[in-house]
C-alpha cells in the first residue's frame, strides 16, 4: 500500500504534529506499522491516552485508500517532508509540516520567493504600495507568497498574476475549502500561475485557530517577509515574528504615525526591521537584482562538480582565489574559470583583490543539492 496514505492518516489525527509523527516513524520503522499498532504499543511511544484514543477513532472511521483516492480525484497533490519535491526552504524551518497538500505546481524556481502580508483593512496607500511591489517582484522573477486573505494578501496575489509572475497562497483550511469564499476565482488564477497549498487535510474548514500556525509556512517558504500595513495586533505581525525566528529578513513599509494600519509596521521598523522604501531596495538587500538572467544561465548551464567544490569552501567571509585553490585542490585555471561562470550565475561575488564570497549561503546549498 502507498506509504503516503499513512502520512495522510496521521495528519488527520488531532494531536499528531511534526514531532510526534517523527517519533512514531522512528519507533515503528515506518508509519504503516504505526497505523496498525495496538493501543498499548502506541502508548509505549509516550503518546497520551487521549491521543491514542484519537488515533484508534480515526482508524475506525476513515478508509485511508478511499480518502486518498478522493484527494487525488480533486487534483490535489500530497507531498511529504521526506520527498525530493518538498520545498527546500520549508525543510529549513523548525518542525516543518510533515505533509503539505498542493493544488497547482511548486517548482524549483519558487526558491526565489518573497512574502507580502498585511491588514485586511487596507488603505489606498497600502493598496498602491502592495500592487506596485508585487508587480515589481513578479516582473523580476520573484515568486510572491501570501495567505489569500482579504486586503493586502489578495492584492499581492492579483498584482503578481497580472504582471505574469508566479504566486503561492498558503491557506488556513483545506485546499478544497477556499476562504474567504469570494476568492474562489482568485484561487483558480493562482493555481494556473503557481499553487494553493496547506498543511491542513482536505475538507478542513477555515477556523480562527488555524491561521496563526499557517503563517509559519508563509514565512518558511520565503527569503523575506514584507509587511505593508498592520495594526498592532495584526496577524501579519505573527508572520513577521515567525520570519525572525526562521532567520528570514523582515521588511516593513513606513506609514503615517497616526494611522492605525501603520502602527504595527512602524513598530517593526523601530524593532529593527528593514524600512522598505522601494522594490529595488528589497532586491538589492536580498541580492535579487538579476534573478531572471541568473535563472536562465543556471538552467542552461547547470552547476558542475568544480563549481560545487568552490561553493563548498565559500561562505560570507571573503576568501582569496589562491586560498580557494588550496582548499579545493583544483588547478588555478579551473578555479578561475569556475569563478567567472559563477559570477555570471549570481552564485558568488568578488569583493575586491581577487577575494570572493558566496552570494547567499542558502542559495549555494540549494544549487549544490540540485546536482
Amino acid at each position: 500500500m502507498n506509504e503516503k496514505l499513512y502520512w495522510v492518516g496521521f495528519n488527520l489525527v488531532k494531536g499528531i504534529g511534526a514531532v510526534r509523527l517523527r517519533a512514531l516513524n522512528e519507533h515503528f520503522g515506518d508509519l504503516a506499522q504505526a497505523w496498525e499498532a495496538t493501543p498499548s504499543q502506541l502508548r509505549d511511544t509516550g503518546l497520551s491516552s487521549k491521543i491514542v484514543e484519537n488515533i484508534v477513532q480515526m482508524r475506525s472511521s476513515v478508509n485511508l485508500e478511499n480518502y486518498y483516492e478522493k484527494i487525488l480525484s480533486k487534483g490535489i497533490v500530497v507531498i511529504t517532508s521526506q520527498e525530493d519535491n518538498y520545498p527546500n526552504r520549508l525543510k529549513e524551518i523548525d518542525q516543518p509540516p510533515p505533509v503539505i497538500y498542493v493544488r497547482g505546481d511548486l517548482i524549483a524556481d519558487d526558491f526565489w520567493a518573497v512574502a507580502i502580508v498585511g491588514t485586511r483593512r487596507v488603505t489606498a496607500y497600502g493598496r498602491q504600495v502592495t500592487d506596485e511591489l508585487a508587480s515589481y517582484l513578479a516582473q523580476n522573477g520573484v515568486t510572491v507568497i501570501s495567505g489569500m486573505a482579504r486586503g493586502v494578501d489578495a492584492i499581492a496575489h492579483q498584482a503578481a498574476i497580472k504582471a505574469g509572475g508566479r504566486t503561492i497562497a498558503v491557506l488556513g483550511s483545506g485546499v478544497d475549502r477556499i476562504y474567504p469564499p469570494e476568492h474562489r476565482s482568485l484561487s483558480d488564477q493562482i493555481i494556473n500561475q503557481g499553487a494553493v497549498i496547506s498543511d491542513y487535510a482536505p475538507g478542513t474548514p477555515p477556523d480562527s485557530s488555524n491561521f496563526p500556525p499557517r503563517n509559519r509556512i508563509i514565512s518558511g517558504l520565503s527569503m523575506a517577509v514584507v509587511v505593508i500595513e498592520a495594526a498592532e495586533t495584526s496577524g501579519a505581525l505573527i508572520t513577521a515574528s515567525f520570519a525572525g525566528d526562521q532567520g528570514r529578513d523582515v521588511f516593513a513599509v513606513p506609514g503615517n504615525i497616526l494611522a492605525p494600519q501603520s502602527k504595527g509596521t512602524n513598530r517593526l521598523i523601530q524593532q529593527g526591521a528593514h524600512p522598505l522604501l522601494s522594490g529595488r531596495d528589497l532586491l538589492d538587500t536580498l541580492n535579487l537584482t538579476r534573478v531572471n538572467e541568473q535563472r536562465v544561465v543556471r538552467h542552461a548551464i547547470p552547476v558542475d562538480a568544480t563549481e560545487a567544490k568552490v561553493l563548498d569552501v565559500l561562505g560570507r567571509e571573503p576568501l582569496h582565489v589562491d586560498e580557494i585553490r588550496s582548499q579545493t585542490g583544483l588547478a588555478i585555471e579551473s578555479v578561475s574559470a569556475a569563478l567567472v561562470m559563477m559570477e555570471l550565475k549570481g552564485m558568488v561575488q568578488q569583493v575586491g583583490g581577487m577575494n570572493y564570497v558566496a552570494v547567499r549561503e542558502e542559495q549555494s546549498e540549494y544549487l549544490v543539492n540540485k546536482l
